[in-house]
């Protein structure tokens, strides 16, 4: 057990972190394009903040989160989503005291105890924005916007945005009310879990994946159908200048989201090539969980988060290679324990002007050097030898044509800068 990871962990090996670099160095991009800036914060948080933040009717909540006491009996919760760590935060340094809106982006690691799949681990990492601080649609707008161009940028350009609006506190009480009578009606055909939910939370029966549950609710009422006024001035709106961007989108009456905090906009971006997991960014309004959280009144939010598992594999099911890049400049043979020694300081130079340069550190033969040079991609050979070093140079090989010079060991830094 000792040399196996946990279930439903993975470790990103060498031959993958490139990929990962690639991805999160894109996403820091398109956020600073939209002027998002980076927030950390802990991977553990207090209990009673996903219990009031994400809900506690949820399945994150009820069944998967990662929760232990520590040392002085505090309850404590590994992260299993991040909003409600970046508002946490957005109220303790009191970020609602400056300019609004607030806007922060993550790349975070997060925990579930769920059946782990293609996509989806126990410990899995996230990308996600928050927007703090405007109720206005046309932020709606730019949060789906950044998402949408942040998949575009990466060369998934055939995914499908899917919007809805689950409504406000004053629409959702009414429409729950209609909901519950039709659920209560259907309770002898509903599984378990709906008959749960209907009492809690009667809308997340709609996100029901039971196929006879489904089959049976085909006539369910859908929150869109009972929005108040604001509401549906908001949604429009929304629509309004997704439209003018020229995003294409669809309204999608399912969409309710799993978590307790969404209110008005709710959104998902799907793909088609990862089986039933195939919502690969899925987010929304929350006004009010600035609130419930203990921060100030009226300070609206909305924001998305993607798993960065399920992007990495829709890229692979959509044959997008992401290109390893070559992580050495120059490689070092040497012949004899002079040119040994002598290639330490000629190392360090090359580090020192941030050309990237490795030696083998094997006592590998001549020619082993060359196929170790293969084999990390080195653009440049430089070969030292008890010739080379008495006549003061040093021959240096284009690994891609095979062409071979001398160059003065004082000329090295010089020539390599020119010649990367």
């Amino acid at each position: 057990m000792l040399t196996k990871a946990p279930r439903g962990t993975k470790d990103i090996t060498p031959k993958d972190a490139y990929k990962w670099n690639y991805v999160e160095n894109k996403f820091r991009e398109v956020c600073a394009l939209f002027g998002y800036e980076e927030i950390r914060t802990p991977i553990f948080e207090h209990t009673e903040l996903f219990q009031r933040g994400v809900g506690e009717t949820t399945d994150v909540v009820q069944k998967e989160m990662y929760t232990f006491e520590d040392k002085g009996n505090r309850s404590i919760t590994l992260k299993p989503e991040g909003t409600a760590g970046a508002v946490r935060a957005f109220i303790e340094n009191k970020m609602y005291a400056d300019t609004q809106p607030t806007k922060l982006f993550y790349q975070t690691p997060c925990f579930r105890y769920e059946r782990p799949q293609a996509g989806r681990q126990r410990q899995f990492h996230q990308f996600g924005i928050e927007t703090l601080g405007s109720d206005k649609p046309s932020i709606d707008a730019e949060v789906i916007a950044l998402a949408v161009q942040f998949f575009n940028e990466v060369g998934l350009n055939n995914l499908e945005t899917c919007i809805n609006s689950v409504g406000c506190p004053t629409c959702r009480e009414k429409y729950n009310n209609i909901l519950k009578d039709y659920l209560d009606a259907k309770s002898d055909v509903l599984c378990e879990t709906c008959n749960e939910r209907k009492e809690k939370n009667p809308m997340r029966v709609i996100d029901c994946k039971n196929p006879v549950c489904k089959e049976n609710l085909a006539d369910i009422p859908y929150m869109i159908d009972h929005l108040c006024d604001d509401c549906k001035d908001h949604f429009a709106k929304v629509q309004e200048y997704l439209t003018e961007m020229g995003i294409n989108f669809k309204v999608d009456k399912t969409i309710v989201r799993g978590l307790d905090y969404y209110k008005k906009t709710a959104f998902e971006i799907i793909s088609n090539d990862i089986g039933a997991q195939s919502t690969v960014c899925g987010g929304g309004r929350y006004d009010g969980l600035v609130e419930q959280l203990g921060g100030p009144k009226g300070v609206s939010g909305i924001g998305f988060a993607l798993g960065v598992e399920r992007l990495l594999l829709t890229l692979e099911n959509n044959n997008i290679e992401i290109e390893n890049p070559k992580a050495t400049d120059i490689f070092i043979a040497t012949i004899g324990e002079n040119a040994q020694t002598k290639s330490f300081k000629i190392l360090k130079d090359l580090r020192e002007n941030h050309i990237s340069a490795d030696k083998d550190h094997l006592d590998r033969s001549l020619k082993a050097q060359f196929k170790y040079s293969d084999k990390l991609n080195a653009k440049y050979t430089i070969v030292i030898g008890d010739d080379e070093l008495a006549n003061d140079e040093v021959k240096l090989k284009d690994m891609s044509t095979s062409e071979q010079t001398s160059i003065k060991l004082s000329e090295i830094v010089k020539e390599l800068k020119n010649r990367l």
